[in-house]
């Protein structure tokens, strides 16, 4: 019984972890053309260094600085969503449930959703925000689009391996929370993406 149930489990966890790999090649793949991960770390490291001047003048002066790299981000990331939607829509699933069952779509497709259609919507999101139709100041406007990274990072991590390790990196490198992130990303990125996990 014990044994047959170690053979069991660790099937599963082998099955699992080809799924997961097939997953993060296929985004890797699309990610790996354009430099979006270091435009991040870029503007991350930008705006701890605006926020911790004193002077209004070089605060600003800074701020300024990275606007290309903010619109180089939301050029490359735009190609990268557009890159996604040519995939097979069975091959971009991402299941609501906490952990990763593989080919969940396969014979439960309502408890999934179309992780291609989430990468639009994050491509949309950087795009207004960058171009700040909201007319934010710039410190909101670094918020915001801080904001919407980190929830596009965390809907990579949950595609590449489960809504719940997605959770646990943010909290465990960023001290935040998903629906904290969710709530400081713009009006317009937070009503698509609620109605997207809605379905």
């Amino acid at each position: 019984m014990f044994v047959g149930l170690l053979a069991l489990l660790l099937g599963f966890h082998w099955v699992r972890s080809q799924y997961q790999k097939q997953h993060m090649a296929l985004l890797g793949g699309h990610l790996g053309r354009f430099q979006v991960e270091k435009h991040m770390q870029t503007l991350h490291e930008g705006y701890l260094r605006a926020l911790r001047e004193d002077s209004e003048v070089r605060r600003q002066q800074i701020w300024e600085l990275f606007a290309a790299t903010e619109h180089a981000l939301a050029a490359q990331f735009r190609q990268v969503a557009d890159g996604l939607a040519k995939e097979a829509e069975a091959n971009t699933r991402i299941s609501k449930l906490p952990l990763c069952v593989p080919y969940l779509e396969r014979f439960l497709p309502a408890a999934t959703r179309d992780f291609r259609e989430l990468m639009q919507i994050h491509a949309a999101g950087f795009d207004t925000v960058v171009r700040n139709t909201a007319q934010l100041n710039p410190q909101e406007r670094a918020y915001q689009l801080s904001a919407e990274l980190l929830l596009m990072q965390h809907s990579c991590h949950w595609f590449c391996k489960s809504r719940n390790l997605a959770n646990a990196r943010l909290m465990a490198r960023h001290k935040v929370t998903h629906e904290k992130v969710l709530e400081s990303v713009s009006p317009q990125t937070r009503q698509k993406y609620r109605a997207w996990l809605q379905g």
